[in-house]
This record gives structure tokens, sequence and C-alpha cells, in this order.
């Protein structure tokens, strides 16, 4: 199959079109607006609907709507919009209503900057909405994997009934690469018998709903969701790590700041370093486990994110102790250098940090 040049939004749209959604809706905001732009275009041309809404709010709503009446729906939108919406992620994650939404991160916290950023981990991994509830997460380093993450993020949330994100810093949207559409994974997909599809006077008609007022019914929804999510766990978790048994030094990063982060580690490898690398691709559920495999020649962890540091968390959760844990961070739209990241590997290396 041959590839094609396409920017990181534009991709975005074409992938959700070939994964077989049929509603988008959406309002434009910087620096992911070109992803409306194009599905505006396209996917009515493949028999979807195209519907920019009066705002943020109205655009999770209306995929509540019709991802509860059965139909493949995404929205899209970047960090202080995806904060409008999470009122309407965790009624669909409650109501367990299958959709994908993107979030093109933006500098913050609130208006911020239209530059790319990482902050919105928290967001993304401990949910920004009320309740118990879990959003798978995907963290694409390209435009490829972006387009193969949309694409399976489809199925994903049909399989789980579960809102699914894509979380992905501006620069990833902004950026151009050849891709290639290849066919996703096949899934054996539940079918849709608990949609709002209209009786025809076969049945009883179906109620999606989160609200439960009786304290022992909700709770008993809850530890049905509990389920769930530890399905989730088990299953869901993706990484791509190397170099763990011998390193000196092991970077942590992902998304587009992981490229960053690979330039580095050539060129502390070429200094004679070993470098060894962990890059979540789920953010949520995170991959614990691969710390456990990290040899006994390692002397410090180095996380690098377009944030004040909000995957540290998680590493530490993962070392578990083990090994002091160090932060190269930028914020408000800078990024990284290999540099600046290639100081601190040797640094950590040569037990000055």
């Amino acid at each position: 199959m041959s590839k094609v040049l396409m920017k990181g939004n534009e991709a975005v749209g074409a992938a959700a079109i070939k994964a077989g959604c049929k509603c988008f809706f959406g309002y434009p905001i910087t620096p992911s607006s070109e992803i409306p732009e194009y599905i505006s275009r396209k996917l009515p041309e493949a028999g979807g609907v195209f519907l920019q809404a009066e705002s943020e709010i109205a655009a999770i709503n209306m995929v509540y709507g019709a991802g509860g009446a059965g139909a493949r729906c995404m929205t899209a939108s970047s960090s202080p919009g995806i904060s409008l919406k999470q009122e309407g992620i965790t009624y669909a994650a409650g109501a367990e209503i299958p959709c994908v939404i993107v979030n093109m991160m933006r500098g913050g916290p609130g208006l911020g900057s239209i530059q790319p950023s990482q902050a919105d981990y928290y967001q993304s991994t401990r949910g920004g909405g009320n309740g118990d509830y879990r959003t798978l997460c995907y963290a694409p380093s390209s435009i490829q994997e972006l387009v193969d993450y949309v694409m399976l993020a489809f199925d994903k949330a049909d399989y789980y009934r579960n809102p699914v994100l894509i979380a992905a810093d501006g620069m990833i949207g902004q950026i151009m690469e050849a891709v290639e559409f290849k066919e996703p994974e096949p899934i054996e997909l539940p079918p849709k018998d608990w949609a709002t599809t209209g009786t025809g006077g076969k049945r009883k008609p179906n109620v999606v709903n989160s609200l439960y007022l009786q304290a022992e019914e909700l709770q008993e929804h809850n530890k049905r969701l509990e389920k769930k999510y530890k399905i989730m766990e088990e299953n869901e978790v993706r990484y791509e790590a190397f170099g763990l048994e011998d390193a000196e030094v092991v970077c942590v990063a992902y998304g587009t700041t992981s490229r960053i982060v690979k330039s580095a580690i050539k060129q502390a490898q070429a200094k004679g370093i070993k470098v060894g690398m962990i890059r979540p691709i789920t953010i949520w559920p995170y991959p614990y486990d691969v710390f456990k495999e990290i040899g006994p020649n390692a002397k410090g962890i180095l996380g690098v994110e377009m944030s004040t540091g909000q995957l540290l968390d998680d590493i530490k959760i993962g070392i578990a102790g083990r090994l002091p844990v160090y932060f190269n961070g930028t914020q408000g739209g800078m990024v990284p250098t290999p540099g600046s990241i290639l100081a601190d590997i040797e640094k950590i290396a040569g037990g000055t940090k």
C-alpha cells in the first residue's frame, strides 16, 4: 500500500473516516482546527454527518446522543476545549457510550498559548470529570501512530463501550509525514443491542443513563465498571522499551517528546553511555510492569515532558523507590532540546545530578 504525505490533524480526520466514523461534532480551536476543517469536507462525502456545535459543551453532548444511538462518533479539541468537555466525558463513561475524543494539547493553564504542550497528562490519565471512571488513552509519537491509534480507538470504544482518548501535543497535529492507511487489527465486536435505535415494536425501549438514585444500585453499577477497567489494565497496555537490562540511565517520555529523547540517547551512546528508554503508548493504562526489567547498573530515571512533571507520578509508581527519579521539562510551548536532555543523562551517569 502506498504512503501519502499528510498533516497530522488532517490524518486524524482521514483515519476516523476510514474507521467508519459517521458523526463528528466539534468546535474549532487552535492547534486542532484542521481536524474539523478536513472532516467537514470529507465526512459528508463518505455518508457521514459533520456539525459544528455552538460550543465544546454542546459538541460532547451531541457525541453522547449519537453514540447512545449506536453511531461511531467523535469529537476533537485542544486543552481548554477538552476541559469544557469533561462533564460530557464522565457522563459518557457512566452511561457506557463508545466515542473517540482527540486532544491536540496546547500550553496552559487556562487559555495559555497555542503552542504544543503535554500538560494535560493528569486530565487524560486521572480523569477531569467527577466520579470513578477511566478512559483508555493513547499517546502517539508520529503521524503514522496517530493514524493507527485513531482507527484502533473506534474499535476499542465499541469493544469496551467506553470513551477512548487520543492525547497528542499540538506539534504532532501541525507537522507533515508520510503515512500508510493500514487495515486495523481485527477485533470481534459485541452487537450494539443496548443502543437507542427505536424498538420497531419488537422489544422494550433501551435506556442509556448514568443516573442511579439508589446508593446500592449505583454501587453495583460502579463495581461492574471497575471490572471493565481492570480488564483494560490487563489487556490494553502498550509501550516501547529498549536497552533496559544494562542501562546506566533510563529515559521515560511519550508522544513527540520521545523522538527528541531518542536523538539525545543516540548522542549519549556515541559517548559510551548506556541509556535505555521506556515510551508509554498507552498513558492509561500505564506500563508499570516494564520498570521491573531495568537492570542493576541503572543509576537513575530521567523523565522528559513538556510540562512541570506530571508523568513523574506514574514513573515513581513504576520504579517503586528502587532508583532516584529526575526530570527535564519545558512549559508554555517550549520544546526540550537533545542537548539539554544529553546534559542530564551525562550528569546522572556520572553521579553529579
